[in-house]
């Protein structure tokens, strides 16, 4: 699972060719023992995060929105991406 980008004891991932169980573009976020799929619009698509870093996550994809879209138009396609810089 390529990584897109780690901060705040978060890690962002995204896959290849990941367009079978959510067609939405998104990023898989892991934080300790929780999971989660979110969009990169924002929406929480699968699993959970605690409020505070899914606020953290919804705005850094906000920030970050056109590097992910980048990288999901890449990831895809199978080919790989440029990491994307964390929050400061």
């Amino acid at each position: 699972m390529p990584e897109l980008s780690r901060f705040g004891g978060m890690v962002i991932y995204m896959l290849f060719y990941d367009v079978k169980q959510h067609n939405k573009p998104h990023v898989h976020v892991y934080y300790g023992e929780y999971e989660a799929t979110v969009s990169i619009d924002g929406e929480l698509l699968a699993g959970s995060l605690p409020r505070k870093q899914l606020k953290m996550i919804v705005g850094w994809l906000a920030f970050h929105e056109e590097e992910a879209y980048r990288a999901w138009n890449s990831a895809v396609r199978g080919e790989h991406f440029d990491k994307i810089a964390p929050m400061n």
